[in-house]
């Protein structure tokens, strides 16, 4: 039986401590036939010196390369680019988490369920576990709302390195790549987006990923408490770190896939944008009707607020 072709795409930064775990995981991934690219984001810590016996004992299974710090967005872009585009499928990773053996066949079984013609994304659901794997929680949950354009331009419901791609998605973002970098909040954000506008994305409830939590994470899921995670959330609002930053991306993606979208699409995310240029009681109104929605109820009520305040 001839097995899917996978390339999995790794990106490292400083990540000595729980290299080996990651690795080793995706080497024990069973029934598909693996390729792991790794960029090494200009480590200074002994990340490459632990990665290179895994390029020695499988040299024509894990191909590695050290260069320059790009950060996390234009690295795991510069992977794609950089990628042969000759496999079935194809996986972001992070550099601490630890994978289930059947992670990634069982998200080719469920994207071999779909129309293989259009662009395909699987995410899922995380155990969140901390620094010696002990479980702590279970994130994201389980959307309760459709995952469309109508959520993606307002929220990012899939997990990076959970994610498998098809071909063609690979492909139409590789063929594509985003100029205005710093117009995106991250790449896993982009692509989903892009698949739900286009494609179709799936997302499981089975855990297949221990994602680890500690101190050194570039980014992750949260720990807080509710309360806690209001408080930064606020904190973060009043003092403009999230400022703008959604709507940047939306009139970046509006630039590059105008000629793509349907004409209500277009209508839709013009309106968004051209909406934040209003007085308050306009935007007010709006926020009230806006078809674009987060899942959480609460999460929703911020993104009304924040159409209100003018600083989408």
């Amino acid at each position: 039986m001839i097995q899917p072709k996978v390339l999995i795409m790794m990106s490292t930064y400083n990540g000595e401590r729980y290299i080996n775990e990651q690795v080793d995981s995706l080497i024990a991934q069973v029934q598909v036939e693996t390729q792991i690219y790794i960029r090494d984001d200009g480590s200074t810590d002994g990340t490459m010196e632990k990665l290179r016996p895994y390029a020695e004992a499988y040299p024509d299974r894990i191909h590695i390369r050290s260069e320059h710090n790009l950060g996390v967005i234009r690295s795991f872009f510069e992977l794609m680019r950089s990628s042969p585009p000759m496999f079935d499928y194809y996986a972001f990773c992070d550099q601490d988490d630890v994978w289930e053996q059947d992670k990634l066949i069982r998200a080719i079984t469920l994207l071999q369920t779909k129309n293989a013609a259009i662009p395909l994304l699987y995410c899922s659901s995380t155990q969140m576990v901390d620094q010696h794997l002990t479980p702590i929680g279970v994130w994201p949950k389980v959307p309760q709302k459709p995952l469309t354009l109508h959520n993606a331009l307002v929220e990012n419901s899939c997990v990076g390195c959970t994610m498998v791609m098809n071909d063609i998605t690979f492909n139409q973002i590789r063929g594509s790549l985003p100029s205005e970098l710093n117009e995106l909040i991250m790449h896993d954000w982009w692509i989903y987006l892009y698949v739900c506008t286009f494609g179709e994305v799936i997302f499981d409830e089975h855990l297949t990923i221990m994602y680890r939590q500690h101190q050194g994470n570039v980014l992750g899921g949260s720990r807080d408490g509710l309360i806690q995670k209001w408080r930064k959330r606020l904190d973060r609002f009043m003092n403009g770190n999230n400022h703008y930053i959604l709507s940047r991306q939306a009139r970046q993606f509006l630039t590059m896939y105008e000629d793509r979208l349907t004409n209500k699409q277009i209508e839709e995310i013009k309106g968004l944008l051209h909406i934040l240029q209003k007085n308050a009681v306009r935007r007010t109104l709006y926020a009230c009707k806006t078809p674009f929605h987060r899942q959480s109820f609460l999460d929703d009520v911020v993104l009304k607020f924040v159409i209100i305040a003018g600083k989408l």
